[in-house]
């Protein structure tokens, strides 16, 4: 890739004239060695699976292996269908597809990691919500999923997006500002508020640390990807009314590093501290291993 910083993408999209989805796909191809065609058919197959994927999670049976998760994206829809949601239809929509997404993972289902399996459902669950409300092409969501990973590649480069490397800011944080950018573009904005949505989105996540209880990516990680896919609508119109991240992005996103890097190692994803070492944790783990100790995570 020509670029390694959000600055330097934008100053791509200006000297070429592009938006930054056509400029990823130009860079990926380049990469790969496969044709422009190619890798929009293979990112099209990838938007295939999550649509599929939220499917499943609102009409299939999504408990978990262990009992502890599942159907809740059910829930939700039933409140929308009842018109008892604070959210209204595309927020709530999104928070629904996103749990439904997340419990498929849960639940030993077909996702696509985005960046992580951990944060699997920002990303179809803001995308396609918007697409229902908008009435978007496959197409034009699949030129947002170019945005996203423009905006994951650079996050991934300068710092991380795994949780037992940075904690869950790595993850669901991460999954929030590529969620927030993408929306920006696929709504017409510009590349600058493009970035200004993805430094909104992870100022407000930093420190969230990685507490899965039992080692088990379900809890709290499936309700994460709920709030997050709702929260990637609230950076996406900060940035299109006109508010700026001040912070500039790729400096928040090295904060991100410095903060991951510094948090104490019982907060990465290890099941050793956090809601895992809860009394009510413990006992969920006790229950599900037969005695009280710290596991080993499950791989994202």
């Amino acid at each position: 890739m020509r670029f390694k910083t959000l600055q330097e993408l934008i100053v791509l999209c200006q000297t070429e004239q592009l938006p930054i989805h056509r400029l990823m796909l130009k860079e990926q191809a380049s990469e790969s060695g496969r044709t422009e065609d190619e890798e929009f058919a293979k990112m099209s197959q990838y938007y295939t699976v999550m649509k599929d994927a939220v499917l499943r999670g609102l009409t299939k049976d999504t408990l978990s292996r262990s009992g502890l998760t599942g159907n809740d994206a059910k829930k939700v829809s039933v409140l929308l269908d009842e018109e008892r949601s604070y959210l209204g239809s595309q927020a709530g929509r999104a928070l629904a597809y996103a749990l439904a997404v997340s419990e498929v993972n849960a639940s030993m289902g077909r996702i696509v990691a985005t960046p992580t399996a951990g944060s699997c459902g920002i990303i179809p669950g803001a995308f396609i919500s918007s697409q229902e409300q908008y009435g978007w092409t496959d197409e034009h969501m699949v030129q947002g999923l170019f945005t996203a990973g423009a905006l994951g590649y650079v996050i991934a480069n300068r710092s991380f997006v795994s949780g037992a490397e940075g904690g869950c800011q790595a993850e669901i944080g991460s999954a929030i500002a590529m969620a927030a950018g993408a929306l920006v573009e696929l709504k017409g904005g510009t590349p600058e508020q493009t970035l200004h949505a993805t430094g909104l989105a992870l100022k407000n996540s930093l420190g969230l640390i990685c507490d899965p209880v039992g080692g088990l990516v379900e809890i709290p990680c499936i309700v994460r990807n709920g709030f997050g896919a709702v929260t990637a609508f609230t950076a996406a119109d900060m940035a299109l009314a006109g508010i700026r991240s001040v912070i500039p992005s790729d400096e928040v996103i090295d904060v991100m590093l410095e903060v991951g890097t510094s948090m104490p190692e019982r907060y990465r994803e290890t099941a050793k501290g956090g809601l895992a070492t809860t009394p009510t944790g413990k006992r969920i783990i006790k229950d599900l291993y037969g005695r009280e100790k710290s596991v080993k995570p499950d791989k994202k």
